[in-house]
C-alpha cells in the first residue's frame, strides 16, 4: 500500500517525509486553500530537490496552462486534479502527464460511484475518493462510508482519503478492495494547516514497511 501525505508547505518536511519512506507528496495550488503552496514553498527549491518520493500537483478548477506552468516549475511527476473537471479536460493533461482524478462522496453518490468515475475511466492514471463538503474542496477532517468503496467495481487503482489519522490504522488494515493502491492524508497529520506532525507520518509509514503500528507511540 502507498501513502500519501497531502499539504505540505516546508521543504525541510518535504525531505522529511521522503527520508521517512512516504511514496507520494501532494503540493496544493488552490488559492483558497491554507496549505496553498505558492507564497510559502519555492519552486526552484523543490525542482533542484533530488527526491524518492513522487511529488503531486493538486489542483482545483485551474486552467490547463495554469496547470502546465506549475508542472514545469516544480518538477511535478503527476497533477491531482481534485475540482469540478470534466472528462474532456482530464484526457487533455493526461496527454502531458500522470492525472489522479478525485471524487467527493457523499450520501447522494456513494451507491452511484461505479457510473460517477466511469466517463473518466479512459483518461486518468489513479482516482481519489474524497469526503464531499459544500464548503470546500478536500481538507474536511471527515471521513466517509468506505464500504461504499469495497461494494464498488471501480477498475482502476485508488487512494482513499478524508479524515483519516494514525487512529485508523487498525481500520485502514481491514479495508479490501482489489484496486485499493494507497492512502491520502492531510489535516489528521498536522500541528497547524500545512505544518505536519512528523512523529504521526512516522507512525503511519509503518504501514509502509508491514511494520506493527501503535497509535500514540
Amino acid at each position: 500500500m502507498k501513502i500519501k501525505i497531502c499539504g505540505i508547505t516546508k521543504l525541510d518536511q518535504l525531505i522529511a517525509i521522503d527520508k521517512l519512506g512516504i511514496d507520494f507528496a501532494g503540493m496544493i495550488f488552490y488559492p483558497a486553500s491554507p496549505r496553498y503552496i505558492l507564497n510559502k514553498l519555492n519552486s526552484k527549491q523543490v525542482a533542484e530537490t533530488t527526491l524518492k518520493l513522487k511529488k503531486v500537483g493538486v489542483f482545483v478548477n485551474a486552467t490547463e496552462e495554469d496547470i502546465m506552468t506549475m508542472v514545469d516549475a516544480y518538477h511535478l511527476d503527476l497533477v491531482q486534479l481534485h475540482g469540478d473537471e470534466t472528462p474532456g479536460f482530464c484526457k487533455q493533461i493526461s496527454n502531458k502527464i500522470s492525472v489522479l482524478k478525485a471524487f467527493r462522496i457523499n450520501e447522494r453518490n456513494e451507491k452511484n460511484i461505479d457510473w460517477l468515475i466511469k466517463p473518466f475511466e479512459e483518461y486518468v492514471d489513479f482516482y481519489l475518493f474524497d469526503t464531499f463538503s459544500k464548503n470546500g474542496y478536500g481538507g474536511t477532517g471527515a471521513q466517509f462510508n468506505w464500504k461504499a468503496l469495497q461494494d464498488s467495481v471501480i477498475n482502476k487503482e485508488f487512494f482513499l482519503s478524508g479524515g483519516i489519522g494514525i487512529d485508523d490504522t487498525e481500520e485502514i488494515k481491514k479495508f479490501r478492495h482489489p484496486n485499493f493502491y494507497g492512502i491520502d492524508l492531510n489535516s489528521k497529520l498536522e500541528i497547524q494547516p500545512g505544518i505536519k506532525d512528523l512523529e504521526k507520518i512516522k507512525i503511519i509509514s509503518a504501514l509502509n514497511n508491514h511494520q506493527p503500528i501503535i497509535a500514540g507511540n
